[in-house]
């Protein structure tokens, strides 16, 4: 059994608004308290239609209000998006607001198309080859200041907000292993290099003030119902917005359709099905046989499923079916 968590990229489900996805966010984070889950993290996308949660801190303010106990934080920041000092001011407010509940989960690809990309970062050079010198920026503007420390984030300082690295390349596991923190692979869309990553980052780890030994945590798509049919049903939404990706098309949330067929090409029915090879999708009993064996083979501590499901009922249930998974370590 391990700590179960969820990945909410407040979806804008088609034929609704943004007010609604944010609105179901914050569902998402109460009844995620209430099934025991550890964590609810929201991750930061610019530029689509589809995703609500682009001002992330915001959103992690907002379902951190309507909860009491589950952990609320970034899944992630892209921080090459940010000066260090902002996110330091943003997350160290968050945590004055919610003491011992806030994670600061930091990724460095842009989350968006590069034009978006430009528009946010102004030199997108720069802000990938600064990531290491600004997390440990970001490390020191968040913990106990030095005498000399000429520059202080108010609120931030003494902090000590949680640091997680995201990655879905070997670069990040390496990163992760020497700065000594806890490390979130995004298996949920990369899947190729995840046990290289979580390899290197076991053998490399270096233990920090803050980590003692390697943590690592894993993601998956989910979508849980009754039978497989009806969840497989759910999926296709998932599945077409993948689609849609691939193409630049740009929408909401798609509703589910009974059948992908003449929805996608083979070569990209091949290529989603690849990207998403370690999705969990069906009944109890099915998504306990293929959580299992993944569990066992990458012996994560804690896992993290998104929930992409286009009716909020149904996202509901999903998380009530994952949480009464043997499997799952439920919170206190």
């Amino acid at each position: 059994m391990i700590p179960f968590s969820i990945l909410d990229l407040s979806p804008v489900p088609e034929g609704l608004t943004v007010s609604d996805a944010l609105e179901q966010s914050r569902q998402m984070a109460i009844k995620a308290e209430e099934c025991g889950y550890q964590r609810l993290w929201l991750a930061e996308h610019h530029g689509m239609p589809g995703i609500a949660s682009a001002a992330t801190s915001i959103v992690i303010g907002h379902v951190a209000s309507a909860t009491k106990r589950i952990r609320v934080g970034s899944g992630g920041v892209m921080l090459p998006n940010h000066s260090p000092l902002v996110i330091a001011e943003q997350f160290g407010t968050l945590a004055a607001l919610f003491p011992g509940r806030i994670d600061l989960g930091l990724g460095r690809a842009p989350g968006t198309d590069m034009r978006t990309a430009r528009a946010l970062r102004r030199n997108l050079e720069a802000g990938a080859e600064n990531f290491p010198h600004d997390i440990v920026e970001l490390q020191r503007l968040l913990g106990e200041p030095t005498e000399d420390q000429a520059i202080l984030a108010v609120p931030g300082s003494n902090s000590n907000v949680p640091l997680w690295l995201l990655g879905s390349s070997i670069y990040s596991a390496h990163l992760a292993a020497a700065l000594g923190l806890p490390y979130a692979f995004a298996s949920h869309f990369a899947p190729d290099m995840l046990m290289d990553a979580i390899a290197i980052y076991r053998d490399r780890f270096q233990p920090s003030e803050t980590l003692a030994k390697p943590y690592v945590m894993v993601g998956v798509m989910g979508v849980a119902a009754d039978t497989d049919e009806e969840a497989a049903r759910l999926f296709t939404s998932s599945q077409q917005q993948f689609v849609n990706l691939r193409k630049n098309i740009r929408t909401q949330f798609p509703r589910p359709v009974a059948s992908m067929d003449g929805l996608w090409s083979e070569m990209e029915r091949m290529s989603v099905e690849h990207t998403l090879r370690f999705a969990t999708v069906g009944s109890p009993a099915t998504i306990e046989a293929k959580l299992g064996e993944f569990l066992k083979e990458t012996q994560a501590d804690e896992l993290i499923v998104s929930m992409p499901i286009h009716d909020i009922n149904a996202r509901l249930k999903s998380v009530e079916l994952f949480a009464g998974l043997p499997l799952m370590e439920k919170a206190p």
